[in-house]
Parts: structure tokens; sequence; C-alpha cells
């Protein structure tokens, strides 16, 4: 096991990647932040309570966005899926999405997110943040406007985002 990120390095690049998209989104008046369920919500919670802190007044649209009757493999694959909750109380229409998810790797759960965003409204446009993006194991041709690391691994070694909320710690570590 090899740490990646530990718990500050984890917190000053959640604050880089919130003043990257406030210089991108300035007041956010046109623009919602969606998170993947189910990790990609811890990240997506830390962004928008940044996001808050420094635009203080100001209204973010956030919601959270569960994919799993999406999934390319739902029908498929003999392991139960289970379904989290969606929360998304306005429309995507002409809006423009940032979509966060933790860990980028085949672009498969993007590509699902996609999909599901569509039930929501016709975005102006989509971007994608993401803690880490394993860049060379891609399967679709998806890549992230917003990376906190870049990580080059294998296909035999994992990349697992500890929260504290749900793991007692924040951590990023990379599993052989």
């Amino acid at each position: 096991m090899k740490s990646l990120f530990n718990q500050q390095q984890l917190q000053i690049t959640i604050e880089r990647l919130a003043h990257q998209l406030l210089e991108n989104h300035l007041d956010f008046s046109d623009t919602v932040l969606i998170g993947l369920q189910p990790r990609g919500i811890y990240l997506s919670d830390r962004i928008h309570r940044k996001l808050n802190a420094l635009l203080p007044g100001a209204h973010i649209p956030y919601g959270k966005l569960d994919i799993t009757f999406y999934r390319d493999d739902f029908n498929t694959s003999s392991e139960l899926h289970v379904a989290q909750e969606t929360d998304i109380s306005f429309s995507l229409e002409n809006k423009k999405v940032v979509l966060i998810d933790d860990v980028l790797y085949t672009g498969r759960t993007i590509r699902s997110g996609l999909d599901a965003l569509l039930d929501f409204g016709r975005p102006e446009s989509v971007e994608l943040l993401v803690l880490i993006d394993r860049r060379f194991s891609r399967e679709l041709p998806i890549q992230p406007d917003y990376v906190g690391m870049t990580v080059d691994s294998v296909a035999t070694q994992k990349v697992r985002v500890l929260w504290k909320e749900k793991d007692e710690k924040d951590e990023v570590v990379m599993l052989d």
C-alpha cells in the first residue's frame, strides 16, 4: 500500500480545486454542482462547503446523482447493485454542470452519469472534476477538466480514497 495523499494534502488539493472552479465560474449564477453517488459525494460535499465559504451569500445549486440504473453492466453482472439517493431539486436546462467524482478510471461511471443527467434537463455544458485521474486505464474518450492528482497505475492496482465521514480517516492510497 502506497499513500498518495495524506489528510493535509487532501485538504490542500480540495481547496485548490474549489479555487479553480471559482476562477472559471465566478459567481456560479449559471453553474450547478452534481456529486456522483456513492463515493463522489464526499468530495462534492467538501467542494460545495469550500465554495460557500469563499462566496458567502451566493446560492450554488448542488445535487447528488445515483447512476445505478444507468450502468452498462446493470443487468449483466451477478453483483447486486444497491441504488443510492438521487437528490437534484432543480432543472439542469441550459446550466453549466460540474460533475464530481472521486476517481476516474475507465470512464464508464462518467458515461452513466452523463446519461442520467439528461433526465434533469439538457445542460449547456458539462465539466468533470475528479480527485484522482487514472489516465492510462480509460476505455472511453472521457477526460477531466479539473484534476487533484494524475496517477499512472496498472490494471491490477487499485486507488482507494478514504473519507473521514465513511472510513474514519482522510487518505488516498494505492493498493497492489
